[in-house]
């Protein structure tokens, strides 16, 4: 048996590492539990929690590739996060600066949910609970 828990984070590689510690933490409210400056790679790794559970991996590396991306993408599709109220989330959301898609509706379960995308264009998605 493989006795999986739950997931235990996500990691994210970033254009510029700033930028975005700034999106994670200042837009979205990420609370940092710890960064490491990792000098022999050039590189940082940013640890974040959303309501104190550890979630996020917040990686920089020098040049790294563009990789194509978008909520209809092949491979991970995108990065979703609950909310209790969407219009207050999408509004917190646009008075930072963020462009968040219409409102739609998921057909299966009758929850709303938009998308928008962090500073390097990865597709987030917010969904109401």
């Amino acid at each position: 048996m493989l006795g999986l828990k739950h997931v235990h984070h996500i990691a994210i590689i970033c254009s510029d590492y700033e930028r975005s510690k700034t999106f994670y933490t200042e837009v979205l409210g990420c609370t940092i539990v710890k960064e490491t400056l990792r000098a022999e790679r050039n590189s940082y790794k940013l640890d974040l929690a959303i309501n104190g559970t550890y979630i996020i991996e917040l990686f920089s590396f020098p040049n790294p590739p563009a990789r194509p991306s978008g909520p209809e993408a092949c491979g991970l599709r995108h990065l979703a996060f609950s909310v209790d109220n969407i219009e207050k989330s999408i509004e917190h959301l646009t008075s930072k600066g963020v462009v968040c898609e219409p409102i739609r509706v998921d057909t299966l379960t009758n929850k709303r949910f938009t998308f928008f995308a962090d500073p390097d264009g990865l597709p987030l998605e917010l969904y109401e609970v």
